[in-house]
C-alpha cells in the first residue's frame, strides 16, 4: 500500500504546491514510484509548476464522475520516469470532490505507486479537507510570520481530529514541519520568526528549511520543479528535507547569513 501525504498549511501563498512538485519529484528521483494529486479544484495549480499544463486532457472530476478512467487522466513526467501527475480541474466547482470518489482513486493508486502526495489549497474548505483525510503523514508548510505560524497551528488541530485515522483510532498522521522562504538576514534583524520560535509555537519535528531564493520563482515560471533546478539553494535544501523523510542523517543548511566579501557588498549579487 502507498503511503498518502498530504501537503498543506493554513494561509495562501506559503508554498504548498511548489512543495508538492519538488517533494514528488525529489522522491521520485530516488527510485520510489510517486504521484502527485492536485486537490485545488477551480484554481489548478500544480499542473504549470510541473510543466504539463498542455498535456492536460482529463482530471480528477472527470475521474470521479466517470467521464475517464484513472489512467487516462494520469500525465507521467518526461523527465522522471517514476513520477506521475493527476491534475485538478479548472472549471468544475469543489462540491464536485466526493470522498467516496477521492478514496476510490487512492485506492487504485496505491496499487501502482508508493507515495501519493496530495497537493492541499489553503484553508479548511472541501478540497482540503479532503487532501487532509485520507493522509498518513503530513507536510505542514509554513513561512517564518507570524500569521502563516498561527493558520499553520490551526491545521495541526484539524489534522488531529478530523482525519480518518483519528475517526478510526488509529496512530495519528505523522506530522512533519517545512519552514519556506526562510531568509536568515531578516531573522536576525528581527523581521522574521527565529526558527526556534516557530518550533515552540508548532512543536512537530522539523523536516527541513527551504531558503528565500529566486530559483523558485524562476522555476515556477519555466514549469520546472526547483528541485531540478542547477545551482539552487532551494533545490538542495529540498533534496535534504526528501533524504530526510526516508530516514537519512543530515545537517540542516542554509539557517545563516551570508557573510559576503567586500566586492560582493559593492557589486551586489543574491542566493540563486
Amino acid at each position: 500500500m502507498a503511503e498518502i501525504i498530504v501537503v498543506t498549511s493554513g494561509k495562501g501563498g506559503v508554498g504548498k504546491t511548489t512543495t508538492s512538485a519538488a517533494f514528488a519529484t525529489g522522491l521520485a528521483q530516488t527510485g520510489k514510484r510517486t504521484v502527485v494529486i492536485d486537490f485545488d479544484v477551480g484554481l489548478r495549480n500544480l499542473d504549470l509548476i510541473m510543466g504539463v499544463e498542455r498535456r492536460v486532457v482529463f482530471d480528477i472530476i472527470n475521474v470521479i464522475q466517470g467521464e475517464a478512467r484513472l489512467n487516462q487522466a494520469l500525465i507521467r513526467d518526461k523527465r522522471v520516469d517514476t513520477l506521475a501527475i493527476l491534475p485538478a480541474s479548472q472549471t468544475r466547482d469543489k462540491d464536485a470532490l466526493t470522498k467516496e470518489g477521492v478514496e476510490r482513486i487512492l485506492d487504485e493508486l496505491s496499487k501502482e505507486f508508493d507515495y501519493i502526495l496530495c497537493d492541499s489549497p489553503a484553508g479548511i474548505e472541501k478540497g482540503a479537507l479532503l487532501a487532509m483525510y485520507f493522509a498518513d503523514q503530513a507536510l505542514i508548510v509554513t513561512n517564518p510570520e507570524v500569521s502563516s505560524v498561527r493558520d499553520s497551528d490551526r491545521i495541526l488541530g484539524v489534522i488531529q481530529s478530523r482525519s480518518k485515522r483519528a475517526e478510526e483510532k488509529r496512530p495519528p498522521v505523522k506530522e512533519h514541519l517545512l519552514v519556506t522562504r526562510y531568509d536568515p538576514a531578516r531573522v536576525e534583524k528581527g523581521e522574521m520568526l527565529k526558527l526556534d520560535d516557530i518550533r515552540e509555537i508548532l512543536a512537530i519535528p522539523l523536516l527541513g528549511v527551504i531558503p528565500e531564493s529566486e530559483s523558485v520563482l524562476r522555476a515556477s515560471n519555466t514549469g520546472t520543479p526547483v528541485i531540478l533546478e542547477p545551482n539552487s539553494v532551494a533545490a538542495e535544501a529540498y533534496k535534504d528535507a526528501v533524504a530526510r523523510f526516508l530516514g537519512e542523517t543530515r545537517p540542516m543548511r542554509f539557517l545563516e547569513p551570508e557573510r559576503r566579501g567586500l566586492f560582493a557588498r559593492l557589486f551586489g549579487g543574491r542566493a540563486a
